[in-house]
């Protein structure tokens, strides 16, 4: 009888994990359209699109070369679906162990994979921004960099790590503190959202499809799933970074949540104190 009992409940996840997938897939869109309008509800800015295409500028920043696929493969790819216009701005060449230039093409290697063109992807070199998870970055200049950016290009949206960084890596938290700072001093150009891909603990960071459930329950603003397919293609993306493909990295790419859900918080545009340095 138990085994029994524990069988309906092993299917009857799967069951719920199947619907929430194809849920999911089906309101991704819509959900999208509603977080645009909802700024241009509150900025007058945004023109939401007649057709079936999501007008959004996005800007993904990240800290080193992999973060794009290792970390938001699922949104790149659900946007690049949409037809949205999707930029990268990594704010360091990933030169820790010397290999910045291999980097580099690495990272347009994978942006070419997962739909984003050469000339659409920005790589930051400079010495106060070092590939370094024991190095302070300047929140300053890091701000201004990304602010730079975002006016230059008109985005509407920008995505970027939480406040503990997905894996905690100094870096990734110093991005998110420094749109943090641009979001808080009205740096943003009206019409612009800020959102923090949610970090999620251990065990459900490496439930893979396991996981989905649980962000279902989650109170986040925006989800982005994909299947198989999109899977392939994440997978494909990371496996173009062959500087960092040691043997647990290949453990990441089987089991991490973050290949195939991203979920995102809207990081507040507002006074706020915040530590600049």
């Amino acid at each position: 009888m138990s085994i029994l009992l524990a069988a309906f409940i092993v299917l009857s996840y799967l069951f719920w994990i199947k619907c929430i997938y194809y849920r999911h897939r089906r309101s991704f869109e819509k959900s999208l359209k509603h977080l645009m309008k909802s700024l241009s509800n509150r900025d007058n800015h945004f023109v939401a699109s007649q057709t079936n295409d999501v007008d959004v500028r996005a800007l993904v920043v990240t800290a080193h070369p992999d973060d794009e696929c290792m970390f938001f493969a699922p949104t790149i790819l659900r946007l690049v679906e949409l037809n949205a216009c999707v930029h990268v701005l990594c704010l360091s060449p990933g030169n820790y162990y010397n290999q910045g230039a291999q980097r580099k093409k690495e990272l347009l290697d994978s942006c070419a994979v997962l739909g984003i063109p050469a000339s659409r992807v920005t790589i930051v070199d400079h010495k106060k921004l070092p590939d370094d998870p024991n190095a302070e970055w300047s929140i300053s200049l890091a701000s201004s960099l990304i602010a730079k950016h975002i006016r230059t290009h008109s985005f509407n949206m920008v995505l970027t790590f939480d406040g503990r960084g997905v894996s905690g890596h100094a870096n990734h938290v110093a991005i998110h503190k420094a749109v943090s700072h641009l979001g808080s001093t009205g740096q943003v150009p009206d019409g612009c959202c800020l959102l923090s891909l949610v970090t999620v603990g251990l065990l459900r960071k490496y439930l893979s499809l396991l996981e989905l459930p649980l962000s279902w329950l989650s109170s986040s603003c925006l989800c982005c799933i994909i299947g198989s397919q999109g899977y392939r293609q994440a997978k494909g993306a990371m496996l173009c970074h062959r500087t960092q493909l040691l043997w647990f990295r290949y453990l990441y790419i089987f089991f991490s949540r973050y290949m195939l859900v991203n979920t995102f918080q809207m990081i507040p545009q507002g006074p706020r104190n915040l530590k600049i340095y």
